[in-house]
């Protein structure tokens, strides 16, 4: 890539964009079509020759906008909220891609006359929506809090990971002829294992660690900090051939779960608007009007079974998941186009299959063209739209609808309910072992994957021994971070199932059943889990027996005497990930505590010493403030004063904490920062 190429095209693509954003701004339309028509009409396919020297450099920029943009979305999605639409966001996704792929396999058979092959393709291309389009529009149209926008994009996030499977799925037909259950499971189990193991490791790590850097005050730090991270998971993404859209979404709900979002994403703003735009040009660059025009009929025909397709099957799928007319009409609008991964689809058959025969790519790419166009409008109509939907719709309907909808919401009510007993701690207990044992997959893959590479670059030394480096350091891992957690949640689970079978330990013979059983289920517990060790050893450890024997004495030393460091780890990290995933709930908590009228005299200074529990604790994670009922006005740090601490300052031994409330307050303060004096 030419320098003076490079800054040549960047000039000419930032002046063209800039160019658009002021028009389509003076007209108040969506930027968005404005930056694809400069694309457009910036290409070599419209006028011959290109207004730009390398468009595939441009594209390579591009891809960097779908990170900003992506990660930005992932900043507005809550955990409370995921939790909200997470009844409806994948029963909605499911249904709408498979009546899409059968759709389009369906036209393509009969319409176009294809054969098998060609038709999945095409049936996978117009399955998925655009996340990265959506999310543009609703930014620039300011709707993100709607209620319709998080059921629509999470509905959009779990399509775009349902597409890799599929298309694994279509790949493999073309390649063998056959359906390979190989060929999709190894694809969807990598993303599954992804997609836990970034989550669950991200929450424990991410919102402490940005806590942590914010409070330095130091902006450039926080973002530079937050870029290392975003595109470090989405790298890791590219590598597993995932979407780099959903590795940039992901860390950035995992950005969301932490108490300085709100400036994340005012630091990350000015870069996102540049670099999606850069990415839109790009989608621009690659229509060909002439091809699209020869084959407009298919274009057209195939644009209105997306549009309307998608529209029927997002809203009567939200409505049967309990949403209301109008969020149902609005989610279905919105979802009713298809963007990125139908590109890469139909790029995949011609690279795949080597057939130049049938016009699959243009097809596609003239669809999502007039999909993409026409989405910022049906979005904008949607408001309308809905509320003309519950205008219009019989009295009798509507009250068997929101009859239908309260039914839901009792019976997901009662479930609720039904699993905060003891049969539903045991099955998130499960859940959790499940969890547990899907990380320690990740990390013996991870650990498994360095070792494959070439280090002799570096080392000599420890390219010849890094099998066992890189076996002692995951077994300490595994031993460090999963075993104490199964530990953990053994014992518990043991316990509920004991107290499930025998009810209660009053008579003798019910205590020696209690102890039988718990026994029992934690033996089989731990005993599972030393097996995926075991079998983890067996692929990583070193061939020779006075390797393994040497690894096995070094971890049993670290073991004997580390255990309770591992247990307090472990401890801390499940705080940690519980802080994460409430985090909206404190904040809206700390929110609400608008004002403080105290008298003057309730000011006091208490001094935090070594052994208080509340050293490495948060201003959140001691809850202050909902437990005593004082509030800490100021913390001197040494020769430093810090005032307006936020919920993510922790405390250290020695601080000097300035408090105001009255003597009870302070008092049940004292007891909880472990002050006896």
């Amino acid at each position: 890539m030419n320098e003076g190429v490079l800054l040549r095209d960047l000039a000419m693509l930032m002046a063209a964009a800039g160019l658009v954003a002021v028009v389509f701004s003076c007209l108040r339309w969506p930027k968005v079509i404005g930056y694809i028509l400069a694309g457009i009409l910036m290409s070599r396919h419209t006028w011959g020759g290109s207004f730009l020297v390398d468009e595939s450099s441009v594209s390579t920029i591009g891809q960097i906008g779908i990170v900003f943009l992506m990660f930005s979305m992932g900043l507005g999605f809550s955990t409370t909220e995921m939790k909200r639409v997470g009844n409806s966001v994948m029963p909605v996704a499911i249904f709408d891609m498979a009546v899409m792929t059968w759709l389009g396999y369906t036209v393509a058979r009969t319409c176009f006359g294809w054969g098998t092959v060609p038709a999945l393709f095409l049936g996978a291309a117009v399955s998925d929506s655009a996340t990265t389009l959506l999310a543009k529009v609703i930014d620039e149209m300011k709707w993100s809090s709607r209620p319709f926008v998080r059921l629509a994009l999470g509905t959009s996030v779990c399509e775009d990971i349902m597409c890799v499977g599929l298309i694994a799925l279509v790949t493999g037909v073309a390649n063998g002829g056959t359906f390979s259950l190989a060929a999709v499971g190894k694809p969807l189990a990598g993303l599954c294992v992804f997609f836990i193991s970034v989550f669950i490791f991200g929450l424990v790590i991410l919102p402490k660690a940005l806590s942590f850097v914010a409070r330095r005050g130091d902006d450039e730090a926080l973002l530079l900090f937050l870029l290392g991270c975003s595109f470090f998971i989405t790298y890791i993404s590219y590598q597993l051939e995932f979407s780099i859209a959903i590795g940039a979404f992901l860390v950035g709900v995992l950005g969301a779960c932490s108490y300085v979002r709100e400036r994340l994403a005012r630091l990350v703003e000015p870069l996102r608007a540049m670099f999606a735009s850069v990415f839109f040009v790009s989608v621009g660059l690659l229509v060909n009007p002439a091809e699209c025009f020869s084959h407009g009929l298919s274009i057209l025909a195939l644009s209105a079974l997306v549009v309307g397709g998608k529209f029927l099957n997002c809203t009567i799928g939200a409505l049967a998941c309990g949403e209301s007319i109008k969020t149902s009409v609005q989610t279905g609008l919105a979802l009713a186009q298809i963007g990125e991964f139908a590109y890469m689809t139909a790029l995949l058959y011609v690279t795949v299959t080597g057939d130049m025969t049938k016009p699959m790519y243009q097809i596609v790419v003239g669809v999502s063209l007039l999909t993409t166009l026409a989405n910022p409008f049906l979005i904008r109509l949607s408001d309308p739209a809905g509320e003309w939907a519950e205008r219009a719709c019989p009295k009798r309907v509507k009250s068997l609808i929101d009859g239908y909808r309260g039914f839901l919401a009792r019976y997901r009510s009662r479930l609720s309910e039904r699993g905060a007993g003891v049969r539903g701690a045991i099955r998130r207990q499960i859940a959790e072992l499940l969890v547990l044992g899907v990380l320690a997959f990740a990390i013996a893959f991870a650990f498994s994957a360095l070792s494959g590479k070439n280090w002799s670059y570096i080392s000599v030394f420890f390219e010849r021994y890094k099998r066992i480096f890189f076996s002692l350091a995951m077994n300490v891992l595994l031993f460090a971070l999963v075993l104490p957690g199964v530990v953990k949640v053994a014992f518990s689970l043991s316990r509920d199932i004991a107290a499930t079978i025998v009810g209660g330990e009053g008579e003798r013979w019910q205590q020696a059943v209690y102890k039988a059983v718990r026994f029992t289920v934690t033996s089989i517990v731990l005993i599972l889990a030393f097996i995926e060790i075991i079998m983890i050893n067996i692929n990583l450890a070193p061939g020779d027996v006075w390797s393994r024997i040497a690894i096995c004495v070094v971890l049993a030393v670290a073991a004997a005497l580390g255990w309770r460091i591992f247990i307090k780890a472990a401890r801390a990290a499940s705080r940690n990930f519980s802080e994460a995933l409430k985090t909206d709930e404190r904040l809206a908590a700390l929110s609400r505590e608008v004002t403080l009228s105290l008298p003057v005299d309730s000011v006091t200074r208490l001094d935090i010493g070594a052994d208080s529990p509340a050293v490495g604790m948060s201003v959140a994670a001691l809850d202050i403030r909902a437990k005593t009922g004082a509030s800490v006005f100021s913390v001197e740090r040494g020769d430093v004063e810090i005032r307006n601490i936020g919920p993510g300052f922790e405390f250290s031994s020695g601080d000097v904490l300035t408090v105001v409330g009255d003597g009870a307050q302070v008092a049940a303060l004292k007891d909880l920062l472990g002050i006896t004096s």
